[in-house]
């Protein structure tokens, strides 16, 4: 393979890619179960692929532009990286990184508004982990949940509006909550956050069976 294709594809991390479009796909199946959406057929199988591919690039850019930013501490840890070893050149990173949050934003914008509006915040709030907030213990875990509940709205907006928001809180809790857990394996040394994820993790367990029960209720009346 060419070493500059290569260094792209590096750039993006392709194996965690479909990790992005699972949160599509949860938003979407969760819309699908408590609306009656018919998910299987033309109408709503290319807003669902947009939305998959939204998801992708952005997740894509995302990982881009925190090597664009994180390009110095690599010339030090992690020296074979496209960027420090040379295979790409830091203002080249910077377009890629920028131009597939745009194609990401934009593919969100065919399916609707609402769902363009939603890219467009996330984009924001990728940038803002990456620039800012990654670099602090639970602005940085919260700001990685937000993402993360972003993506799943995205996911949630096949239906048109804002349905069913409370999951992407969910999904902020629970993506916060392993972010800080990651944490302190990494650090070994902070068993207070540990302990405060662990009670996130349960806050979580016990929202989702209570607004499953609440959702599939008032489903029943319709």
């Amino acid at each position: 393979m060419n070493s500059f294709l290569k260094g792209y594809l590096q750039l993006i991390r392709p194996a965690n890619l479909p990790t992005a479009a699972a949160d599509i796909f949860a938003g979407v199946a969760i819309a699908g179960y408590f609306t009656k959406l018919t998910l299987l057929n033309i109408d709503t199988i290319v807003p669902i692929l947009l939305l998959v591919f939204a998801s992708v690039f952005l997740y894509a850019g995302g990982v881009v532009i925190n090597d664009v930013f994180d390009y110095k501490l690599d010339q030090v840890e992690r020296p074979e990286r496209p960027i420090p070893s040379g295979k790409i050149k830091l203002v080249y990173a910077k377009i890629f990184g920028f131009t597939l949050l745009l194609i990401g934003v934009i593919m969100a914008f065919f399916v609707s508004m609402l769902s363009c509006f939603i890219a467009s915040i996330l984009a924001l709030m990728i940038l803002s982990y990456n620039v800012y907030a990654k670099h602090f213990k639970i602005i940085g875990p919260l700001n990685m949940g937000v993402c993360r509940g972003l993506n799943l709205l995205m996911g949630l907006s096949i239906a048109g509006e804002l349905i069913l928001w409370q999951y992407a809180l969910i999904s902020i809790v629970f993506i916060a909550a392993i972010t800080m857990i990651s944490q302190g394996e990494v650090h070994g040394k902070n068993k207070k956050k540990l302990l405060f994820a662990g009670f996130l993790y349960v806050l979580v367990i016990i929202s989702v069976s209570i607004l499953h029960e609440v959702n599939t209720d008032n489903n029943k009346l319709y």
